[in-house]
């Protein structure tokens, strides 16, 4: 099994060992660099090796900075996914795990800047000890440094009783710090999964800090604290002879007093790229929300599901792909993701919303679908949408056999897919990698079958009509019902079509045996690589993750389950 794992999961192993080995070669390089390095001998002899715990968690923190935008830079990924010929397979699985990728990165943010706090911590009391009566010797005279005309001090605390943090607080680095590190705090604390759903505008406002934390971290080396002796000085005062005889450093020539300077800001170097990049991002964004998007219908489902055909100039779109939606009638800061549900082929695009929250159920009412009268064309509230992005959905006709999985209104995805296997269906000119595709859904309301079944009915006579009744296997999971539907259930079994959907097909009672499932579909297609496409509550996701890695063979010449789940 864990053979398994490594083959489904490899490449995802291999990128984030990569930006491991990357954080810890530049941690430790740049730790042994301060350590080593001539300039910063007088500075190692007050601090220590907090200087280089304080340096090299600096500059893993800017490597992370300069990554943590890309994977949210949604029109780039898409842009990648959808023109990339070398970004096939594996490579685009990669994609869809873009989130995944950002917590990562933002995990180490707050590793390196808690190793850079706390090294500082120590540094500015290591600072201020050594303006005391008890430093003696080469350290007190370095402290010294800068008390005389034409000298520049290495020390920046400057007498001992001074209290440190407020004398750091009036310093570019001290201000900045403490802006910087109540940002992450901001940031990471909202963004916790039970947070997100209690209250998604405070995880939204909080996240945009980031613009304080980037303008903080771009300025927050021009303070200078941390001072090196410069390249001239080096060339005049020998360190190996003078570092012994400091007290004759004004009266020796060959030790001339040694001068210091701070170290040139390189922040802005590591995140210039990244953020002009996120800049044009939100740029085409907030010119796509100034784009009029016309609502064409609009239908109430009795399962409380609304659905919206919309219209926009220039709205091109692939199966699987999902667009942000945002209405300013209900929040004028709240984007939320919907997968479309129409096909490319149809001259509108489509979505299907279901109360799940506080802004589904504005929306639902705003729309009049909660059991009140439908809006007038002219009454409904103006929508803004963003996208369409590229989504793991996308990836289905790129494998030979692929098992679609939905649970609940997360059959949305496959609305799309499915009706454009319809159309691909009927251009008979339309050759097709895919040659078996697997449906199933699991849900517990019957009510909730009853927007999907027309598509699927619909689909079921086409590929009949076209001798394509193996293309598509469809399985419909019931898990709830009541004892009037158990009985009207048991009445109509033997019935040509199924009672609850009407079609050939008939309804499942009861959750399915997922072991059962993928030991038939491996059996009866060996040496194929399968993709698994699911969209669904996590504890499901496990369940499938599990069954892909069990159920894929060691041998590469045989079965492979590739797991790719929804995510936005």
């Amino acid at each position: 099994m864990m053979g398994c794992w490594v083959l489904n999961e490899g490449l995802s192993i291999i990128l984030v060992l990569s930006w491991l080995g990357v954080n810890l070669y530049l941690f430790i390089d740049t730790f042994y660099w301060y350590e080593e390095e001539e300039s910063f001998h007088y500075t190692r002899v007050i601090l220590g090796s907090t200087l280089a715990w304080a340096r090299a968690s600096a500059l893993c923190l800017n490597f992370n900075c300069m990554l943590i935008l890309i994977p949210i830079s949604r029109n780039l990924i898409s842009f990648i996914r959808g023109t990339s010929i070398c970004c096939r397979g594996p490579w685009r699985r990669q994609l869809d795990k873009n989130l995944k990728f950002h917590k990562l990165v933002a995990y180490g943010i707050a590793v390196n800047a808690t190793i850079h706090v706390v090294a500082h911590f120590f540094n500015l009391e290591r600072y201020r000890w050594s303006q005391s009566k008890e430093a003696q010797g080469l350290l007190a005279a370095l402290s010294k440094l800068g008390n005389t005309p034409n000298e520049s001090y290495l020390n920046p605390i400057r007498t001992f009783p001074m209290n440190t943090t407020t004398e750091l607080l009036r310093t570019i680095a001290g201000i900045t710090g403490l802006v910087i590190s109540l940002a992450l705090v901001l940031i990471m604390t909202s963004s916790t999964e039970f947070i997100r759903q209690a209250s998604y505008e405070l995880f939204w406002c909080t996240h945009h800090v980031f613009i304080v934390f980037f303008l903080s971290l771009a300025i927050h080396g021009m303070g200078r604290i941390v001072r090196g002796q410069t390249q001239d000085s080096l060339s005049l005062h020998n360190i190996t002879f003078c570092r012994d005889r400091y007290a004759e450093w004004q009266t020796v020539a060959q030790c001339p007093v040694p001068q210091f300077s701070g170290k040139e800001p390189s922040a802005w170097k590591w995140i210039l790229g990244p953020v002009v990049l996120y800049a044009c991002e939100r740029i085409i964004r907030f010119w796509r929300f100034q784009q009029e998007v016309v609502i064409t219908k609009v239908v109430s489902h009795p399962s409380g599901v609304l659905e919206l055909h919309m219209k926009k100039r220039g709205f091109k779109m692939a199966p699987g792909q999902y667009i942000l939606v945002q209405c300013s009638a209900i929040s004028s800061l709240e984007w939320h993701p919907f997968t479309l549900t129409s096909a490319p082929q149809e001259d509108f695009f489509s979505v299907h919303i279901r109360a799940a929250g506080d802004w589904t159920a504005a929306l639902l009412e705003a729309f009049g679908a909660e059991g009140q009268a439908l809006q007038e064309p002219w009454r409904l509230p103006r929508l803004a949408v963003d996208g369409p992005f590229g989504a793991a959905l996308t990836d289905v006709f790129h494998y030979p056999v692929s098992v679609c999985i939905a649970a609940g209104i997360g059959v949305t995805p496959f609305a799309a897919l499915l009706k454009s296997i319809w159309y691909k269906c009927s251009e008979a000119q339309t050759p097709l990698k895919l040659s078996k595709v697997y449906f199933y859904w699991i849900c517990r309301d019957a009510r909730a079958f009853e927007w999907f079944a027309d598509l699927l009915l619909s689909l079921e006579t086409r590929m009949s009509e076209q001798g394509k009744t193996h293309f598509l296997s469809y399985h419909i999971f019931l898990t709830g019902w009541d004892e009037n539907q158990a009985v009207h259930i048991a009445l109509h079994w033997d019935e040509n079509t199924d009672v609850i959907t009407g079609l050939k097909q008939k309804t499942f009672y009861g959750r399915p045996n997922w072991n059962n499932e993928f030991k038939q579909i491996a059996y009866s297609h060996p040496s194929s690589s399968i993709g698994v496409f699911f969209c669904g509550p996590k504890a499901l996701s496990r369940t499938l993750q599990k069954m892909c890695r069990l159920y894929s063979s060691a041998d590469p010449r045989g079965v492979h389950f590739y797991y790719n789940k929804e995510s936005f």
